[in-house]
This record gives C-alpha cells, sequence and structure tokens, in this order.
C-alpha cells in the first residue's frame, strides 16, 4: 500500500535536542516528572511551542533577548512522538499545554508557536482563553494544510528530502547536511511516519477557519515572504480571520522566521509587545 503524506507537516522539520548536555541551552533545561523544558529569565510569562520534530535550539535567539528583558522564556519539549498514538492530535497537545501551564503554576501566559506549534497555540487559545494573554503565530498551521497533489514523497531518495528540507528556508544554504540528515532520518523511521500520517491527518481535521472569527485574543503574526510552506496569503487569511490580529512581514525569509532573520524578528515582536502593552503584564 503507498501512503500519501502530508508534506506540508513534513517540511517544517529541525535539528532536534536529543542530548540539551550537548546543546548552549542546557543550562536551563530542566526535567520534572512528565515535562522536559528550557526556562529562563524572569517577569512575563512567554510559552514557546516547536514545529513537527522542531528542536528547543529553533529559539536560541528569541530566548536569549527576551530573557534577559523582562520575560521569564519557557520551551516545552512537545511529546509529538512519544505521546500514546491516540493522543497524537492537535487538540491533545494543546491539553498537553494546558497541564504544563498549571504544572508551571501560571496564570495567564503568552504563546508563541512555529508551524505545527502555531497550530497548537491557536487550537489552545480556543479552548482555554482564560490561559492566553497574548498569541504569536510564524508559519503557522491551521487553515492550510497542502498534501503532494498527484505525487508522492520518495522517502529513501536523499536529494528529494534535501530539496524538500531547503525550500524551508529563503536561503537554502541554512539548510544544513546534519539538519538534512535529521529529516532523512525521521521520515524513514516508521514509527515516526506512522505519527506523521496520524498528525497531518489531525491538522486538516482541525482546521481553524471557523473559530478564529470567535478568537478575540491580542495576536501578533510574523510571516516570511517568501513563505513556500504557508504561502504568505495564509497570513493575509490569519490576519482576515483574527479580531485583534496585527500582520507583520520579514523580506527574503521562508519558513522559520525566528531562525533565517532572528533580530527582526526579535524587534518585530518586541514592538508588538510594547504596542499592546503585553509587556508589562505581571507573571
Amino acid at each position: 500500500m503507498v501512503l500519501k503524506i502530508n508534506f506540508y507537516l513534513l517540511n517544517p522539520i529541525f535539528v532536534k535536542i536529543e542530548n540539551p548536555v550537548l546543546n548552549k541551552m542546557e543550562k536551563n533545561y530542566k526535567k520534572e516528572g512528565r515535562y522536559s523544558y528550557y526556562e529562563a529569565g524572569e517577569g512575563t510569562p512567554i510559552v514557546i511551542l516547536h514545529g513537527l520534530m522542531g528542536g528547543l535550539s529553533n529559539f536560541d535567539s528569541v530566548a536569549n533577548y527576551f530573557s534577559t528583558r523582562g520575560y521569564k522564556i519557557i520551551i516545552p519539549d512537545l511529546p509529538i512522538y512519544t505521546q500514546n498514538i491516540l493522543k497524537t492530535n492537535v487538540k491533545s497537545f494543546a491539553k498537553y499545554v494546558k497541564d504544563f501551564i498549571t504544572f508551571k503554576g501560571l496564570e495567564r501566559v503568552i504563546l508563541l508557536g512555529n508551524s505545527l506549534g502555531g497550530h497548537i497555540a491557536l487550537y489552545h487559545t480556543k479552548m482555554y482563553p482564560e490561559k492566553v494573554a497574548g498569541l504569536v503565530i510564524t508559519g503557522s498551521s491551521g487553515l492550510y494544510e497542502s498534501a503532494m497533489g498527484d505525487s508522492y514523497p520518495k522517502r529513501g531518495d536523499y536529494e528529494y528530502i534535501k530539496k524538500k528540507a531547503e525550500d524551508v528556508f529563503y536561503d537554502p544554504k541554512v539548510a544544513t547536511k546534519e539538519l538534512i540528515d535529521e529529516v532523512y532520518e525521521s521520515v524513514n523511521d516508521r514509527i515516526k511516519l506512522i505519527k506523521t500520517l496520524t498528525i497531518a491527518k489531525s491538522a486538516i481535521r482541525h482546521n481553524m477557519a471557523k473559530d478564529l472569527p470567535k478568537m478575540h485574543v491580542q495576536t501578533c503574526i510574523i510571516w516570511g515572504k517568501n513563505d513556500k510552506v504557508t504561502p504568505p496569503d495564509v497570513a493575509e487569511e490569519f490576519n482576515k480571520l483574527l479580531p485583534n490580529s496585527s500582520l507583520y512581514w520579514i523580506d527574503k525569509c521562508g519558513h522559520a522566521a525566528m531562525m533565517e532573520h532572528p533580530d527582526e524578528f526579535n524587534q518585530l515582536l518586541e514592538e508588538w509587545l510594547n504596542t499592546t502593552h503585553l509587556a508589562v503584564q505581571k507573571a
């Protein structure tokens, strides 16, 4: 049987922290009970949600910048490939985030999500609006789940996977050999493939188009003008449907703005936080 894989969800794959001890974020990496997470800084809490197989290190720049400017940065490791298959869906991950926020003793937080992490943040906001003071999405799923048309991903073809990984970025050189090797290994792992397919179906099932007009939380949308994974018109649709949203563009930028243009991403996010007065929120 040939399985049709939604490569939209396979695209946002970056290097994971397999061993936090080897990563510069290690000193702030914690494991408590069923939760593993990065935490740094004090002040207004920003909880960051990574994408499918995305790593905490994708948000190095965001964490380093805002943790020294009056924010507590928390990045949980989402159990995307360790959770029971029956709970491998957007709704269950949103509940996981809610339980994590409760575990940390936080009342309300700013949620920031990239790609699948943005979708989880959106669904969490729908389910638990009382927990969300502000929302930030970049390259988010939730509206646009595009399959491969009539073709099928050639999982064993390294050059094919290389091209798909490079398409995540405006500058293909950002897709290092280490990153491409990680993607190749992941899409050829049977268990991860099954869970990826499960997540892909869940993302389609949990489309947010009808929910967004009812979500009045202040929302920041930061998008790459050259995003091939979630094209610019997706950002415009998010901005149109979300009542209290602000849309910011980054030029010469693909699907992972916080990685390709970290300084500009941080500047835009800080501008939005100050404009919406979320910067003065107390933890």
